[in-house]
């Protein structure tokens, strides 16, 4: 009895153990302007397999995805940005779900790469 009392308390602390080691984080720039496209793109990416946190920073067109390696890759959550209209770095969103988004959004082209300003230097 003793030792099942102690399996059930170390439990926890094994479940613990393996946590928050496998988590990176990514940047993925995107031509997202509005409200309605932080709504969308932080609540739709929050569901993808292996995404833990995502934030999109209008000001600086930054989207910062905290994710689990063991689950996902960064090249699957751009992909997953692009199949909500959203570009995401130099990938063009995809033009059906494009079609798909708010009226804002389509008006302002946030699904559309645009080239960097002269000067400036775009990093993937």
């Amino acid at each position: 009895m003793r030792t099942f009392i102690l399996l059930i308390a170390m439990l926890p602390a094994l479940a613990m153990q393996g946590q928050g080691k496998n988590i990176e984080s990514l940047e993925v720039r995107t031509t997202a302007v509005c409200d309605m496209c932080v709504t969308t793109i932080e609540g739709e990416m929050i569901y993808e397999k292996g995404v833990k946190k995502v934030n999109l920073d209008l000001a600086s067109n930054i989207i910062h995805v905290d994710y689990d390696t063991r689950k996902t890759t960064p090249e699957d959550i751009r992909t997953a940005i692009t199949k909500l209209g959203y570009s995401a770095d130099e990938q063009p969103g995809d033009p059906q779900a494009f079609a798909k988004l708010p009226a804002c959004c389509q008006k302002e082209g946030c699904g559309k790469v645009t080239a960097p300003a002269e000067g400036t230097e775009q990093t993937p």
